[in-house]
């Protein structure tokens, strides 16, 4: 960035003296708030998601133990549950397209 000398305040004087609020609250901005903000909210949901409820991550020992042996019905039950969670049984019905009208109007025959 050029510095330009301006009496005795320079441009960078200047862009020092505008507060937090003035140049990111802003409507240009805000795309870009929601943009990191939701990709930061599904990061966080599916890392706590994994974290706490994988059948496959274990903190504690004693649900380690027996790992190496041929699944029992409670393994395989608490497997299942957590693939069929909420989110896929809701959206179980429904037509796998980003925009199902739009794509109906344009492959329909006239």
């Amino acid at each position: 960035m050029f510095l330009k000398t301006t009496g005795a305040r320079s441009i960078m004087a200047g862009v020092a003296a505008k507060t937090w609020r003035e140049i990111w609250i802003r409507p240009e901005v805000y795309p870009i708030v929601a943009a990191i903000g939701g990709a930061v909210s599904i990061c966080t949901f599916f890392c706590a998601r994994q974290i706490s409820s994988s059948p496959g991550f274990r903190v504690w020992k004693d649900g380690r133990a027996h790992e190496g042996i041929p699944e029992e019905k409670f393994r395989v039950k608490e497997g299942v549950n957590w693939r069929e969670h909420f989110i896929r049984r809701a959206m179980r019905d429904t037509k796998p397209a980003i925009f199902p009208g739009l794509n109906d109007a344009m492959t329909s025959p006239k």
